[in-house]
């Protein structure tokens, strides 16, 4: 590059000045504490030693990074650089600023780079955030870096542990009264104890027993079932080529493991979950009090689903007695069209099958086998070998047994036939459905494939202009509304009494079925969800250990909080046992198994020495992610989570001007791929503890803020091998007029689409910072769009900034001598003008995060700066302060040859001067004969009038005192004048 170059003037802005003002401001920076934010008390002062001392605060942060072996490339801190621009301009604007960076450092690419290499998985994850610590810091990131951390930090271990044992030691109570002012909070489990203990709630499975009769064993399991952290029993997503279950959400659509690809089964396994479904409708509430991308809260209510409907009870008559069958269903006032039932093939009913099939049995239902129990169990063996995606594709064929027993429907009594199918899921609902082949799909093409009767219960409405003819026998009539047909008896079997739903539109109809519902004691109107609770096992080395032992009797105990955290041993085997990717019927078997000291421990939980142990299984990396935000307020607090008064001065409710009743952080900016994982998780944590009065806000984020995507060219030869994108040469256009390309002389083939090693297209930050320096790099990430919006990169375009800070260097700094060059004189009314306006539409810009329309103003007005014999101080003092948030060192070095002894990191952001704002002036011209005898500067919605006074005005000497002829006046632009003879 031309800095290079020894002919080029000692003091111009080049990539070597740039350097050496960047790395000097940056050592300033963190010598003087200058983005250390102050604290309400304690320890954690902003840089002159104060605390908070009653100034606004403002929390700004990004979704912290996993800190990868391969570094950042340029599309990563397009985010981080958003969110530091943000913070500069809100410390300009008088705010304390809570500016932080940490690290979410557990994670599978260490483990298995431990697997591959035996190198402790902690090793490479320091080394990767001392190398990413470096590029980030490099890049002049406002951080205040006393409140970095990383998750793997035994102090934070700890209290990731401490907060999964207050949720292990919660229970959902519906009835309870939240802070919200609505119904359902989590309550410490010590009040459900309390219950049981003195009689005031039945003990489920033990009624009639007092809880002091029950073993330490039965307490246990019926704790389990209430507790929001509780061992699961269920069917879990087992992924054998990972070893490891996976949670719904890091499941693709297409059945397999997000990561890695692998196929995923359904298999029966002892696992913790979490009960996030009971927040389920909270979550979905919540969402209107916070400022979030529309298309993140709508991801977000997709994916828990709230649906009203039904439950309904079915008795079931099986070898072993009368057992329950329970359904839910969105459309009770269909229970007169059910023709039969479909269990899950994991189903509990599967487990009393009869011996022999029942008489009459066709053919076709029997599946060639002898008998239901030959039959269950084979169905059930290929059904765990489908992944979920193939059991419930809609495209699908559909399979399925008749399972021998029969389902009383509560209304007609009629006998319904019992089905497994594999397109029920036993962790979706209850595991079963009633089947109405008259209005769905895919009851219908089940009906069709077993001989099932078909009866319609909904016909069109009148005036819909369809006929139910156009149906029968042909498809199912599946439209929500119409008119309720084929729906009444004389007596119901479950009390007796007469129920006609006939005549009724659907959802009157639903109220009613309801209603008696309830009144014969067999069902309830209810909510289901589509969201599933949170698998948070993992059979990985990498993890939290949960501070949980086992008994001899395989009983649970919660350590005590005194023996956290619980820390990783040593392991010589870091890899969890994978399996062939197709091996259904393989089970997990976790590294932490591996070390039989460590497992096995002899502890006095309070009745004397006994042996436990531990849990073999660790957190999710979603552990540590879901509650960092609260960690930054003050790190190496030993004593709390976080402390009351700091959170609610950073966090609380309406905390500032900017945040509601619901609290959070001020600005949260990541990317949109977390909206149904991270985002929802930290949600439902956060809510947990909101309950239990640790928080005192109901969400974590109040605003949430989307970045797009760099993306940017590769280039492949003719072999479709990717090459070295910076070595590839643009040649003339084709015949079409599209730009060729070669490399090494060769062919070469251009593709769009992201940056990454193995497309060879990465450019790394300290490629940027080599060659233009920070200030560029960061001017032109914040210049090339909307924020929200991807963007392609294009290294040519880097230069473009270059040269727009040299022109406002060469502005204020004499580039041969150093010195500076700007005049003391007031500017002119066009410049004053130029520059209020320019303030005005920056600051509008800034508060939208439009930095990339409040460059381009900045820019014209700096333009007109150049413009000028001498530019003046009051003119661009203001630019300079106006762009620091965007290129800071370069800003800060002009600030200080302009003798401001301070960094302007605090200096108060301009304040426009409403006399000079408005529209820009024009120029008019005023001509006599043609001929330019005068200029004015005008408003553009001058009035004509007063356009030809001022216009007579300015020429009068010229007309020699005699009224003109003629005036034509043109506003704004031109006075023509024609003088009297």
């Amino acid at each position: 590059m031309s800095e290079n170059a020894t002919d080029e003037p000692m003091y111009r802005y080049n990539a070597r000045l740039a350097q050496d003002i960047e790395t000097k401001w940056q050592k300033i920076w963190d010598d003087e504490g200058t983005f250390w934010a102050a604290n309400v008390n304690g320890d954690l002062k902003d840089g002159k030693g104060r605390n908070a001392e009653g100034r606004p605060s403002y929390f700004a942060m990004d979704m912290f990074p996993y800190p990868s072996g391969k570094g950042l490339h340029v599309g990563h801190p397009l985010g981080y650089l958003a969110s530091d621009v943000v913070s500069r301009y809100h410390r300009m604007k008088g705010e304390n600023v809570l500016h932080a960076m940490g690290y979410d450092a557990f994670g599978l690419p260490a483990e298995q780079y431990a697997v591959q290499t035996g190198q402790h998985p902690r090793v490479t994850t320091e080394a990767n955030i001392a190398n990413m610590s470096r590029q980030l810091h490099r890049m002049g990131l406002s951080f205040d870096n006393r409140r970095s951390f990383a998750t793997i930090d035994p102090g934070y271990v700890r209290w990731t542990q401490w907060i999964f044992s207050r949720i292990y030691d919660s229970w959902y109570d519906e009835t309870a009264d939240n802070r919200d002012g609505g119904k359902g909070a989590a309550r410490p489990i010590a009040e459900l104890v309390e219950q049981f203990e003195n009689g005031s709630r039945p003990i489920p499975g033990f009624e009639g027993k007092t809880w002091g009769e029950l073993s330490q064993a039965e307490q246990a399991d019926v704790l389990n079932d209430f507790r929001i952290a509780y061992i699961s029993k269920s069917p879990v997503n087992w992924c054998p080529g990972l070893g490891t279950v996976l949670a719904n959400e890091e499941v693709t659509a297409e059945g397999k493991s997000e990561r890695g690809n692998f196929p995923v089964f359904q298999r029966e396994l002892r696992q913790w979950s979490m009960r996030i479904t009971a927040y389920g409708h909270r979550l979905i509430a919540g969402l209107d009090g916070i400022d979030w991308p529309e298309k993140v809260k709508l991801m977000q209510r997709n994916w828990i689903g709230e649906s009203h409907g039904a439950s309904v009870h079915f008795d079931v008559d099986t070898p072993a007695g009368v057992k329950d069958m329970e359904i839910y269903t969105t459309r009770p006032d269909t229970l007169f069209g059910t023709t039969f039932a479909v269990v899950s093939p994991e189903h509990r009913l599967l487990a009393d099958v009869p011996a022999e099939w029942p008489a009459e049995t066709p053919e076709m239902w029997k599946g060639g086998y002898a008998t239901p129990l030959e039959a269950v169990a084979a169905y059930r063996k290929a059904a765990e070998a489908k992944t979920a995606k193939d059991r419930v594709d809609a495209a699908g064929e559909k399979t399925g047994l008749f399972t021998g027993l029969y389902a009383v429907n509560p209304i007609t009594g009629a006998k319904l036939p019992l089905f497994t199918a594999d397109y029920v899921l036993m962790d979706y609902g209850t595991g079963a459905i009633m089947a109405v082949p008259g209005g769905d799909q895919r009851d219908y093409d089940f009906a069709v494939k077993f001989g099932l009767p078909v009866i319609y219960t909904v016909q069109p409405l009148p005036e819909s202009g369809d006929d139910l003819a156009d149906y029968e026998g042909k498809a199912p009539f599946v439209s929500h509304d119409g008119i309720v047909i084929n729906s009444a008896v004389e007596a119901t079997k479950a009390n007796g009494e007469p129920l006609s739903i006939n005549g009724l539109r659907v959802d009157d109809a639903i109220d009613k079925v309801n209603a008696w519902l309830e009144s014969a004691g067999v069902g309830k109107g209810t909510v289901s969800y589509r969201l599933r609770d949170w698998l948070f096992s993992r059979q990985r080395y990498w993890g939290e250990p949960f501070p949980i032992v086992y008994g001899e009797d395989g009983t649970p105990h919660l350590l005590p909080d005194d023996q956290l955290p619980i820390n990783l041993p040593d392991v010589p085997d870091y890899s969890p046992r994978t399996f062939d990717p197709m091996d259904a019927e393989s089970n997990p078997e976790a590294p932490l198994s591996r070390n039989e000291d460590w497992v096995k421990v002899e502890l006095d939980l309070g009745d004397g020495v006994k042996t436990y142990y531990r849990d073999t299984n660790t957190m999710p990396n979603w552990a540590g992610s879901c509650w960092y935000y609260m960690r930054y307020i003050d790190p190496t607090d030993a004593e709390h989570m976080v402390e009351g008064a700091e959170y609610d001065y950073w966090m609380g409710p309406n905390h500032n001007r900017y945040s509601g009743v619901e609290g959070g952080v001020d600005l949260y900016i990541g990317g949109v791929e977390h909206a149904v994982l991270h985002l929802l998780y930290s949600r439902f944590w956060h809510k947990v503890l909101y309950d239990l009065g640790y928080v005192n806000s109901s969400e974590p984020f109040h605003k949430l803020f989307n970045q797009g995507m760099i993306q940017a060219y590769a280039y492949t030869d003719d072999r479709g091998q990717y090459v070295p994108a910076a070595e590839v040469v643009e040649g003339p256009a084709d015949e079409n007029g599209e730009p060729t390309f070669t490399w090494n002389g060769e062919h070469a083939n251009r593709e769009f689409g992201k940056m990454g090693k193995s497309l060879k297209n990465i450019i790394t930050p300290d490629d940027m910072y080599d060659n233009y320096g920070a200030d560029t790099f960061r001017l032109y990430e914040m210049s090339m769009g909307p924020l929200d919006e991807s963007r392609p990169w294009n290294t040519r375009n880097v230069v473009g900034g270059m040269r727009f800070l040299q022109r406002l260097w060469r502005n204020v700094v004499d580039e041969t001598t150093g010195e500076v060059r700007v005049s003391e004189d007031e500017p002119d009314m066009k410049t004053l003008k130029l520059l209020n306006n320019t303030i005005a539409d920056v600051t509008v810009e800034m508060e939208a995060m439009r930095p990339n329309t409040a460059i381009a103003k900045l820019i014209v007005l700096n333009n007109h700066l150049t413009s000028l014999d001498a530019v003046p101080r009051a003119a661009v003092e203001p630019l300079i302060l106006m762009l620091a948030p965007i290129a800071p060192h370069i800003c800060e070095e002009m600030w200080n040859k302009l003798g401001h002894g301070e960094s302007l990191s605090a200096e108060p952001w301009p304040v426009a001067d409403e006399r000079y704002v408005g529209q820009d002036t024009v120029t008019a011209v005023v001509q006599i004969k043609g001929k330019v005898r005068a200029k004015l500067e005008v408003a553009p919605d001058i009035d004509p009038a007063e356009l030809e006074r001022l216009a007579l005005e300015a020429v009068a000497d010229r007309l020699g005192g005699k009224a003109p002829r003629k005036v034509i006046v043109k506003a704004p632009k031109i006075v023509s004048i024609v003088p009297a003879e």
